[in-house]
This record gives structure tokens, C-alpha cells and sequence, in this order.
């Protein structure tokens, strides 16, 4: 039986690929949309008037942030300039993944003498730590300290 390709089958072959493309793209927008977790700052002008400030306090104490990722622990090192170990007040601090908070936890960090340690029952993968924390005489650090956990995790 021979059939004849015919504008109307054309018209369809065509609406059935753009239907699918259309498709497609609504369900990734949909899935960024939904996953994303929101806004780092609620005004980036007013943040930014006092940025160069708060980096330049942040530099000023010389401090080094050094962090591991393995077997279920999140250990957190704070050295300053001559190399000594620095107990800062940590005000807040985030583990969770760049792209979604579903998986966010807030470490509960305990002193070890010369850095912290906390339980960070994580899967393998890219992870991100914010952290806020307070110097002895009040300056505000912060960092954005990107992580990778290998092998299996929780």
C-alpha cells in the first residue's frame, strides 16, 4: 500500500516535534523554578555599599579556613596568620547542596582543641558551607566554602 506524504501529514510531523520541544522546556523550567532555593540577598545595592569594607575587616584578621568532608564528619579549621588555631563564634552555618535546600542541615559543631567537628550524615556529591562567624573583638567572616563528598556518605 502506497501512501503519499501530504502537507496535512507534514503539518503533524511538525506539530508533534514542536509539542514535544515545547513539553520538554516547560518541565526543565518547571524543575529550576521549583528546586531553586532563593535569593543569597534581599537588596545586592545595599549589600554591596559595604562590601569592600567587610572584606578588607575580613582580610585584616588573616585568617585561614581550612575544611574536610568524609565519613559522615564535617571538620572545620580556622588558623590565624602565624598559623595558630582560632576559636571564633560561629553564628550560623549551612551545609546543603548549591542547587535546592531539601537537603540542608545546620552542623553542630563542637570545639576539638584545635578546630571543629560535626556530624554531616551526607550522600556523595557537590556540597556548599556557609558559613557566619565572629572574631574575638566583633568582626563579622564569612566565607562560601564549596565541598565534595565522595564515595557513598550516609
Amino acid at each position: 500500500m502506497n501512501r503519499t506524504l501530504t502537507g496535512w501529514h507534514v503539518l503533524g510531523i511538525f506539530g508533534g516535534c514542536f509539542s514535544i520541544i515545547i513539553a520538554v522546556n516547560l518541565t526543565l523550567a518547571y524543575q529550576a523554578i521549583a528546586t531553586f532555593p532563593g535569593l543569597v540577598t534581599k537588596n545586592s545595592y545595599v549589600a554591596s555599599q559595604s562590601f569592600d569594607a567587610d572584606r578588607s575587616a575580613q582580610e585584616a584578621l588573616g585568617w585561614a579556613v581550612e575544611t574536610t568532608l568524609a565519613d559522615g564528619m564535617l571538620g572545620l579549621q580556622i588558623k590565624d596568620a602565624a598559623g595558630n588555631p582560632v576559636r571564633p563564634v560561629i553564628t550560623k552555618a549551612t551545609l546543603g547542596r548549591a542547587t535546592h535546600v531539601a537537603q540542608d542541615i545546620t552542623p553542630a559543631f563542637s570545639w576539638t582543641g584545635t578546630g571543629f567537628s560535626a556530624p554531616a550524615p551526607v550522600a556523595a556529591g557537590y556540597w556548599t558551607l556557609w558559613l557566619e562567624m565572629t572574631s574575638a573583638d566583633g568582626t563579622a567572616f564569612r566565607r562560601r566554602i564549596p565541598l565534595t563528598m565522595k564515595g557513598s556518605g550516609a
